[in-house]
């Protein structure tokens, strides 16, 4: 593995009296997709929400580039590098596709803004068609494609993908996932929490798997693809 983008080391977080994460440890290195998988309630989106800083731990490091993230406020975080592509798209519905992109730029003060425009609308053909287009009513497969690339804009070193493919058909599932691996390919490090492990693990170097608040198996993705366990409870085998 690169050296570590993102480093996570004991992180315990609680909802109240309910131990969410119980010294959950994972890295991901610089270039790397790394998949997080587990069923639902097993702390996938307790993982990136404290990661982004939307919740805070209990205990634990979290650093990005060795720098500590513990504590930093969500909006300084997301300036420091990471953007959150959350469960369920939370796009701006009444904006239209160019104002959700301006707005993932927000934290952003270079002159590389309108080249960013022009890589996303590369990226997904869709959204420069509709580029006026109010966001509520795009179909979910291009609201999937907006969350993405207005995380995109923030010209992130990590991007964090939180069950892209939920609600989606299956030929929209493998558009959106060929388009995550080409992100990457383009350099871009990536944690994806995703239900559909058999497409997460196809894209994926790495994965971890979550049970229950721990880190139960990891593993390079071929590795996890090929474990009984996993086939048998993620796979469908």
């Amino acid at each position: 593995m690169s050296a570590a983008v993102l480093r996570v080391d004991g992180l315990e977080v609680a909802y109240g009296k309910i131990r969410a994460l119980k010294g959950v440890a994972l890295e991901v290195g610089r270039g790397e997709i790394v998949a997080v998988l587990g069923n639902n309630g097993a702390g996938k989106t307790t993982t990136l929400r404290t990661v982004s800083g939307l919740l805070q731990p209990a205990r634990g490091t979290i650093t990005l580039d060795a720098e500590p993230l513990v504590g930093v406020p969500p909006h300084e975080i997301a300036r420091r590098g990471i953007a959150h592509v959350p469960e369920g798209r939370r796009i701006f519905n009444r904006l239209t596709v160019r104002e959700n992109l301006v707005m993932g730029a927000y934290t952003r003060r270079d002159a590389g803004i309108a080249a960013d425009l022009d890589r996303v609308f590369a990226l997904f053909p869709r959204l420069a068609e509709r580029v006026g287009q109010v966001a509520g009513t795009l179909s979910g497969g291009e609201q999937q494609m907006l969350a993405i690339a207005r995380a995109l804009m923030l010209h992130p070193r990590l991007l964090l993908l939180d069950e892209p493919s939920m609600g989606l058909a299956p030929v929209l599932v493998e558009q959106i996932f060929d388009t995550v691996a080409d992100i990457n390919r383009q350099g871009m490090t990536i944690l994806l929490v995703e239900q559909n492990a058999a497409m997460a693990l196809s894209i994926a170097h790495r994965g971890y798997v979550l049970e229950t608040g721990s880190i139960a198996l990891a593993g390079t993705a071929a590795e996890l693809a090929d474990n009984a366990d996993v086939r048998r409870a993620y796979l469908g085998e």
